[in-house]
């Protein structure tokens, strides 16, 4: 049987297939080591290289933070609670998310809460109402919505 060749890259190779991978999407520290990891690179030259990408700004963790929380809410709708989840899954300091979150105007979140739950509520064709209420909440708390805002949501929903 023939074993497959590793490719190797020399450590400009590396720097420039990087700033090529940072420039087609913004991405975390850890997401860059990784790769460098996968590409066969040793510890030292990914410092060098990851050092390298900061100084030329194509890495830069809170423009990804703001970026990742802008997308994350826009399409796929999450709230900040999967957005902030998300973001320290990656490693992001806590002063980082914060700035990401700051990205999400309150008006817009809230105007968008409102329309996913009453959206939600209207495909829900349970005739108990406890597990009607447990599915809406199990689905809103799940996209990372706000405890209380979901909470307040569902009795206003069921009121009437």
């Amino acid at each position: 049987m023939e074993e497959k060749a590793i490719k190797t890259y020399t450590v400009a190779e590396a720097k420039q297939k990087l700033e090529a991978y940072c420039a087609y999407q913004e991405r975390c520290h850890r997401e860059v080591r990784q790769k460098l990891y996968s590409m066969g690179m040793i510890p030292l030259a990914i410092d060098d290289i990851i050092v390298h990408l900061i100084k030329n700004d194509f890495l830069n963790e809170e423009r990804f933070a703001r970026s990742y929380a802008r997308g994350k809410f826009r399409i796929k709708k999450w709230g900040k609670v999967r957005i902030e989840r998300e973001l320290k899954a990656r490693g992001l300091s806590g002063y980082v998310i914060e700035a990401g979150l700051e990205e999400i105007d309150e008006n817009e979140y809230i105007d968008t809460f409102e329309m996913i739950a009453e959206k939600k509520f209207a495909t829900i064709k349970e005739s108990n109402h406890y597990k009607a209420k447990a599915k809406l909440a199990n689905y809103l708390l799940y996209r990372g919505w706000e405890p209380d805002l979901v909470y307040e949501k569902i009795n206003e929903l069921y009121e009437e």
